[in-house]
C-alpha cells in the first residue's frame, strides 16, 4: 500500500519523523561507536601483541635446542683433496692426512648382445655382498678363489621368467629389487652390455652373482642366464672395476676404510677423501664454533629488543598529543613483561657458577629496558666457558656416569640433582642354538638344512633360504645366516633386524631391539637343521627393559630408556642407559636455562585459556554486548519512529479537518448578503 504523509496539511511528516528519530538515536549511537572503536582497537592490539610474543618465541628455538651447543667448526688446507665435517663430540685438534688409495665400488659387465631386447635366459639371480678373492685375466691367470659374505648387507633372489628375460627385462628386475646394485645397458661399440655397479664402495661390498639357469639347466656355462654369473661356479661376467678400500694415514697412523667418507676415525669427525695426496699432507683442524653460538645469542637479544619496541608502541602515552596506546595501563601486559624480565635477569639454578646469568656473558639491560651486548665479554665467555653456556640457555641434564645419556625432560621436570639407581640393564631377545656340527672344520649347507623361518620382535619371516655350499667356519655360516635373515621382506618393512654370531660352538641370533618387545623365535626348520646346525623350533630368551629409580622414585623403563615417574619432582626426565652395571650410577643434574624458561612462559601466555585468551575473550564478549545494545537501539528507534509517525498523521488528519471547516466557513461567509443591500430592499 502506498502512503503519502502530510498531504492534508502540507507538513513534511517523513522529514520531521526522521530528524526526531535521528536526534533521539545520536547520543546512544555515538556512545556505542566510541565504545566499539575502543574495544576493536584493543582486540587488534592484543592480536599484534600475540604476534610479537610468538616472534620472540621463535628466536628462542636455536638456544633451546641441545644439538646447537658444543658444535665444532672444521677446516681443511686443501678441500679438493680431503674435506672435514665435525659435530659436538669432536675434540679440538689438528691432523695431517695423506691419501694413498681411494675406495672404489665393484663393477661387472656382461658380454655383448645385438640389441637390448635380446633374450638372455630364465631362472633366478642371487646377489650377495662380501669380500671376493679374485684375480683377473690381466695379467692372469684368472682365478676365483673364494667369497666371504658381509653379514651387514642383505642379499636378494631375483626371478627371471618369460616376462622379463630380455636384457632390458633383467636390468629392470635388478633395479626394482632395490638391493644396492645399479644395472644399466651400455653400448660399447661392439654391442649392448649389461653393467652391474655396487652402490657401496669397499672390498667387503663386492658382488657375488649366482645363477640358477632353468633355460638350459646349466648354471655355469656362458649361455642363457648363466652368462650373468660371477661366482665360484663361473666368472662369465667381466670385472671392470675391483672393489677396494681407501687407504690413508692420520698423523702417520695407517687407516683403511670401506668408504671415502671415513666416520669415527677421529671422534665426532667425518673425513671425506676426494683425491690422492702428493708429498704434502692435507692439514685438518677442529675448533669450537663460537661464531654460530654467538649468532644465536645475538638473535635472542635482537628478538627481545624488537618485542620490547612493539610493546611500547601498544602501551605508551604521548603527552604532546594526549594519545595513549590501545593497551596503555593493561594489567595483563604489565604482568607478562614483569615475568619475562625476571626470567632474563635471574640467576639460573643449577648452571655452572662461572656462567649462570646473562650478565656473565656480557648481556646487560640498558636504562630504557632493552638488552645490549658487550662483545668483548661475550667473546671471552665463549672462548673460556664454551661448554658451560648450554646450561645458561637450554633445559639440560648432565649425568655423572658416562654410560648414561640425557635425552630430554618434560614441562613438569623440576630443577635439581637426582640420584640414579639401576636394578636391571636392558637386554635384547636372544636365541642360542645347540652345538654346530663342523665335520672337517667346515659347515655345509645343502637341501636338507638350507631353510628356516623365524619370528623376530613379533614379526614373522617368510622362508629364509641359505646359499648352498661349504662354509669355512662357524663365523662364515653365521654371516650368511645374518645376511639372509635381514633380507626378509617382512623384517625390512617393519625395520626389524638381527645379528648372528658363532660363540662357544653354537649359533646365536640376537634381535637388534632392546626391551621386553625384543624376541627371537624359530618357527620352522629344515629336515637336518637341528642335527647339522643346532637350530630347532623354539623360543629364545625374551629381552627385558631397563629398570631403576630416578631421585629415589621407581621410573618407567622401555628398552634402554628410563623415564622419571609422573608426580615425582623429576617427572618427564628421560635417560638412555646403554649398559654398565646395576646399582648406584651417580646423579643427573638438571637445570632450565633462560631460553627454556622464556619458551615455557610464552607458551603459557599464548595457550588456549591463557591470560591473553582470557583478555580477548572478555573483549569479544564486550563486542557481543555492544551488538546487542545496537539491536535494542534499532528496535527502540523503530517503535519511536512508528509513534512519531502515528502522532503526525493524526495531526495531519486534524489539520486537514480544520482546513476543510475553514474553507466551508469562508464559503458560507462569502455567500451572505452585504449589509447595504439589505437596507435598499
Amino acid at each position: 500500500m502506498i502512503t503519502a504523509s502530510g498531504i492534508g496539511s502540507g507538513l513534511d511528516i517523513e522529514g520531521l519523523v526522521a530528524q526526531l528519530v535521528a536526534a533521539e538515536r545520536a547520543p546512544t549511537e555515538n556512545r556505542l561507536n566510541r565504545q566499539s572503536a575502543l574495544v576493536e582497537a584493543e582486540l587488534s592490539a592484543f592480536g599484534t601483541y600475540k604476534g610479537a610474543l610468538s616472534s620472540l618465541q621463535d628466536t628462542l628455538a636455536s638456544l633451546n635446542t641441545l644439538s646447537n651447543f658444543g658444535q665444532r667448526v672444521s677446516a681443511s688446507s686443501n678441500d679438493d683433496i680431503v674435506s672435514i665435517a665435525s659435530n659436538g663430540s669432536a675434540i679440538n685438534g689438528s691432523y695431517d692426512v695423506s691419501v694413498q688409495q681411494l675406495a672404489r665400488a665393484h663393477s661387472l659387465a656382461s658380454g655383448s648382445y645385438a640389441a637390448p631386447t635380446d633374450v638372455v635366459g630364465t631362472g633366478t639371480i642371487t646377489i650377495r655382498f662380501g669380500t671376493t678373492d679374485y684375480a683377473g685375466p690381466d695379467p692372469g691367470p684368472e682365478s676365483y678363489n673364494g667369497f666371504t659374505v658381509n653379514p651387514e648387507r642383505a642379499s636378494a633372489v631375483i626371478a627371471i621368467d618369460g616376462n622379463n628375460n630380455s636384457l632390458e627385462g633383467v636390468r629392470d628386475a635388478i633395479n626394482a629389487a632395490d638391493i644396492g646394485v645399479n644395472a644399466t645397458i651400455v653400448n660399447d661399440g661392439s654391442g649392448y652390455r649389461l653393467l652391474f655397479s655396487s652402490d657401496a664402495t669397499g672390498a667387503d661390498n663386492s658382488m657375488e652373482i649366482s645363477v640358477a639357469d632353468t633355460g638350459d639347466g646349466n648354471s655355469s656355462d656362458a649361455f642363457g642366464l648363466s652368462a650373468l654369473a660371477f661366482s665360484s661356479a663361473g666368472t662369465n661376467l667381466s670385472q671392470t672395476v675391483a672393489a677396494q678400500d681407501a687407504n690413508f694415514t692420520v698423523n702417520g697412523l695407517p687407516i683403511s676404510s670401506d668408504s671415502n667418507v671415513a666416520s669415527g676415525v677421529i671422534d665426532g669427525v667425518d673425513i671425506t677423501l676426494k683425491g690422492l695426496t702428493d708429498a704434502t699432507a692435507v692439514t685438518l683442524s677442529v675448533s669450537e664454533d663460537t661464531a654460530g653460538l654467538k649468532e644465536n645469542v645475538q638473535s635472542l637479544v635482537d628478538g627481545f629488543n624488537a618485542f620490547l619496541q612493539g610493546t611500547r608502541s601498544l602501551t605508551a602515552f604521548d603527552a604532546t598529543s594526549g594519545i595513549a596506546g590501545a593497551l596503555q595501563g593493561d594489567a595483563s601486559i604489565r604482568s607478562i613483561s614483569t615475568q619475562l624480565r625476571q626470567a632474563l635477569t635471574s640467576v639460573v639454578d643449577g648452571a655452572s657458577a662461572e656462567i649462570n646469568s646473562l650478565s656473565q656473558i656480557g648481556i646487560t639491560t640498558t636504562r630504557d629496558g632493552s638488552l645490549e651486548v658487550d662483545e668483548a665479554r661475550l667473546d671471552a665467555a665463549l672462548a673460556n666457558n664454551f661448554d658451560d653456556i648450554v646450561g645458561l640457555f637450554a633445559a639440560v641434564g648432565l649425568p655423572s656416569d658416562s654410560g648414561i645419556d640425557f635425552i630430554g625432560a618434560g614441562d613438569d621436570t623440576q630443577v635439581g640433582s637426582y640420584a640414579i639407581e639401576i636394578s636391571q640393564i636392558a637386554t635384547r631377545g636372544l636365541y642360542t642354538g645347540g652345538a654346530l656340527a663342523l665335520p672337517g672344520g667346515v659347515a655345509t649347507v645343502n637341501a636338507g638344512n638350507d631353510e628356516l623361518s623365524l619370528r623376530v620382535d613379533g614379526v614373522d619371516t617368510g622362508p629364509v633360504v641359505l646359499t648352498q655350499g661349504v662354509y669355512a667356519s662357524g663365523e662364515a655360516l653365521a654371516a650368511e645366516l645374518q645376511s639372509r635373515i635381514n633380507s626378509d621382506d617382512a623384517l625390512l618393512a617393519a625395520g626389524v633386524s638381527v645379528s648372528v654370531s658363532f660363540v662357544g660352538g653354537s649359533l646365536s641370533i640376537t634381535s637388534q631391539r632392546y626391551g621386553s618387545a625384543s624376541s627371537v623365535e624359530i618357527t620352522a626348520v629344515d629336515t637336518t637343521s637341528a642335527a647339522d646346525f643346532g637350530l630347532s623350533v623354539g623360543a629364545g630368551t625374551q629381552g627385558v627393559d631397563v629398570a631403576g629409580t630416578i631421585g629415589g622414585v621407581a621410573a618407567l623403563g622401555s628398552g634402554q630408556l628410563l623415564t622419571a615417574a609422573t608426580g615425582s619432582e623429576a617427572e618427564g626426565l628421560r635417560l638412555l642407559v646403554e649398559g654398565g652395571l646395576t646399582g648406584a650410577r651417580g646423579t643427573v643434574d638438571f637445570t632450565r636455562g633462560i631460553a627454556d624458561q622464556l619458551n615455557t612462559l610464552i607458551g603459557r601466555f599464548l595457550e588456549a585459556d591463557g591470560i591473553l585468551d582470557s583478555r580477548t575473550d572478555g573483549l569479544e564478549s564486550r563486542v557481543d554486548r555492544l551488538d546487542d545494545q545496537r539491536d535494542r537501539l534499532d528496535l527502540r528507534m523503530e517503535s519511536l519512529e512508528a509513534f512519531y509517525r502515528a502522532r503526525f498523521n493524526a495531526l495531519d488528519t486534524l489539520l486537514a479537518q480544520l482546513q476543510s471547516t475553514s474553507n466551508f466557513l469562508t464559503q458560507q461567509l462569502a455567500a451572505l448578503p452585504e449589509a447595504g443591500s439589505l437596507n435598499r430592499n
